[in-house]
């Protein structure tokens, strides 16, 4: 049974509780306080940080540490087209994540993510595009507690990412999309005698198209447009697609048709979705640092190749009083907005700090 013993507790006029000695809060390590069942307003000593903390009914935040608000966009990298002797979709787009405008999947933003300013260590962690002949779904990209999933590829049938992956067409149905990040893949149409099309990719913004017909390839799905950057500095950056004043993040892979198809393939979706082509064309990939899907191809019986995801991409805003700690394995650059900070993670895996 808990027993409270004091010496003496006694109250003034105020209302105030007065303790004659010090408070002594309960002490546990780190991996003793993860351990607890906790509510918000329970209060700690951390013997590991030598600090007081309290727990907001979310996470643990230090006493005195005033606490951060941090914008996000977290790309994946984007899935490829497997196997052009195949045919194959289009790839799939990463998934999207956002705090700011829109994020994938046709969802509303998410919430800012709030952080500590103490030193305390955040992972960040850029998606790779998938590769044809390798691993063919993107990589996940990944800022603190976000992570978002790397794109599905495009396959017999499409493959299931952050964006699904369009579909051959003797496969069925295409990739599906992740709720809240991008949306599925479209499926092929079939022909005979070398004529086919081949279902576009998932985009975070918009379904990859069906084949119209066996003639042609269907248009991958469009990204999602984003103002945590302006145009101007997504392309200084060289992250996601500038269309107008517009940035796009997160298209398609445009769908391949057979080589007797009287057509061609489908267009890749805006976000650096990559075009479809048709017969032995080589394919295209993906654009660097959109998480667009790869082109699909067909290289007929002796041919195996197909286009490339592009890679994610981390952007991070917070004000510019603070200062960006740590990034050790990561390529980024820094840039202002107002009476913020941006900063754009294009390559690595490391950890950040803010102070």
């Amino acid at each position: 049974m808990s027993e409270l013993k004091t010496n003496k507790i006694s109250t003034n006029d105020q209302n105030n509780v007065a303790i004659d000695n010090a408070l002594g809060l309960k002490s546990y390590t780190t991996a003793q306080r993860d351990a607890l069942t906790s509510v918000a307003g329970d209060m700690i000593y951390n013997t590991t940080d030598s600090e007081p903390q309290y727990y907001d009914g979310a996470n643990w935040q230090s006493l005195g540490t005033a606490p951060l608000s941090v914008d996000y966009l977290v790309q994946a990298g984007g899935g490829a087209s497997v196997d052009g002797n195949n045919g194959d979709g289009g790839g799939g787009a990463g998934g999207l994540r956002s705090s700011v405008s829109s994020t994938g999947g046709g969802a509303s933003n998410e919430t800012a993510l709030t952080l500590l300013s103490d030193g305390t260590t955040y992972t960040v962690t850029i998606g790779a595009g998938g590769t044809y002949n390798g691993t063919a779904p993107g990589s996940n990209s990944v800022f603190s507690s976000i992570t978002s999933t790397g794109g599905g590829e495009g396959d017999v049938p499409g493959g299931n990412g952050g964006c699904g992956g369009g579909s051959y067409w003797s496969a069925g149905a295409g990739g599906n999309g992740t709720t809240g990040q991008g949306f599925g893949g479209g499926i092929g149409v079939a022909g005979g005698s070398g004529r086919y099309g081949s279902g576009g990719g998932g985009g975070t913004g918009a379904i990859g198209s069906d084949a119209p017909n066996a003639d042609n390839g269907g248009d991958g799905g469009i990204g999602t447009i984003n103002t945590i950057i302006t145009a101007s500095e997504a392309t200084t950056a060289s992250v996601g697609e500038v269309d107008g004043s517009n940035v796009y993040f997160g298209g398609g892979g445009g769908g391949s048709c057979g080589i007797n198809s009287s057509g061609g393939g489908g267009a890749g979706g805006l976000g650096g979705g990559a075009d479809g082509v048709k017969g032995t064309t080589l394919p295209n990939n993906g654009t660097v640092n959109t998480g667009g899907g790869g082109g699909a191809t067909h290289q007929g019986s002796g041919g195996v190749v197909g286009g490339n995801g592009g890679s994610g991409v981390v952007i991070i805003k917070f004000p510019f009083d603070y200062t960006l700690g740590g990034g050790t394995g990561l390529t980024y650059t820094q840039t202002f907005s107002g009476d913020n900070k941006i900063i754009i993670f294009t390559q690595g895996t490391g950890t950040i700090s803010f102070s």
